[in-house]
């Protein structure tokens, strides 16, 4: 399957690095606004065409899967396109800057009957079906208590500080904490409470989510574009918890007892970089005629984008975006 990848940033090289390893998988194209930056791209990932504009990537009728790697604030013009050209499209998280923007996108797909997925590549890894064995197995009993931060100090990135590049630590951190409460507690929200410090610009900078579900679950969740964290997560039940060394890309899952004891630590399957199971996914359903993977439904991606434009409102953080 040849996928062409749009961008040429820092995540576009990651993606190139894992289909090269990928079997079945071929990055054959990259575009960007700037053919020399393409090409140099293309140079360096081996990578055999080089395209000085989106559109020309897209007309290339020798490619499969369109791989959208840039900031969010360009996810809706560029999918749009992509969904119009026919070519089915893995659109990095945030998917969109809103739910309008997202459901437009969507129901754009639907009527098009063309592939589209959000790359929220923690929801395609094994790490997610081994984590709810173990709990469905009751190995921690019956959960009671989700908990889980992501913070890195990334504020001397400009795009990071600025509204209208759909900046903030919500779409680029906090989108990965509320998908890990929904990965283990599909249980509805009955209530929400949340605080936000804001940055000079406007921009939430750092953020604490509770949500009690429906079921009697409590989860809390912290994100921050400032400050560094350990980046851990909890699913905490009435004999013991599970605890994920990383709520992006776990490398292990412990099953815990009191006081910190570690009863069984169980590893996660080698990996080249954790991006390959979102390709995989992708080519899986696309071969199998579906519109959407089954490991991030279009209904999980609006319900995630609805819940962040609910949050923004709350603190006063501006919706912005195409529409």
């Amino acid at each position: 399957m040849n996928v062409g990848i749009i961008g040429a940033g820092h995540i576009a090289e990651k993606a190139a690095r894992t289909l090269a390893a990928m079997d079945g998988m071929r990055c054959l194209a990259v575009g960007s606004r700037s053919l020399e930056k393409a090409q140099a791209f293309a140079a360096r990932f081996d990578v055999s065409r080089a395209y000085g504009s989106y559109d020309e990537l897209l007309q290339d009728p020798d490619i499969h899967l369109v791989y959208i790697a840039t900031p969010h604030s360009c996810h809706f013009s560029q999918t749009r396109d992509a969904i119009l050209a026919g070519k089915p499209c893995l659109v990095e998280k945030s998917f969109m800057m809103n739910a309008v923007e997202t459901a437009s996108v969507l129901a754009l797909a639907r009527e098009k009957k063309v592939f589209t997925a959000e790359a929220m590549w923690s929801r395609y890894m094994p790490a997610r079906t081994m984590a709810r064995e173990i709990i469905a197995s009751g190995a921690i009993g019956t959960p009671h208590m989700l908990t889980a931060s992501l913070a890195y100090n990334v504020a001397d990135k400009e795009r990071v500080l600025k509204p209208e590049l759909g900046g903030g630590a919500l779409l680029d951190l906090g989108v990965y904490l509320l998908n890990f409460v929904r990965m283990y507690c599909d249980s509805p929200i009955r209530e929400l409470s949340t605080s936000c410090i804001r940055a000079d610009s406007g921009v939430d900078a750092s953020e604490v989510i509770t949500f009690i579900h429906e079921d009697g679950t409590l989860s809390s969740v912290q994100a921050s574009a400032f400050s560094q964290s350990a980046n851990e997560g909890v699913v905490a039940g009435t004999t013991g918890y599970l605890v994920f060394d990383d709520i992006i890309n776990p490398g292990c899952l412990r099953i815990c007892r009191k006081r910190h004891v570690v009863e069984r630590e169980i590893p996660v399957p080698r990996q080249i970089t954790g991006f390959e199971y979102q390709f995989q996914a992708c080519a899986d359903a696309i071969r199998a005629g579906r519109l959407e993977p089954p490991q991030m439904p279009h209904a999980e991606t609006l319900y995630i984008m609805h819940l962040m434009d609910r949050l923004r409102a709350e603190w006063g953080v501006p919706v912005t975006g195409c529409r």
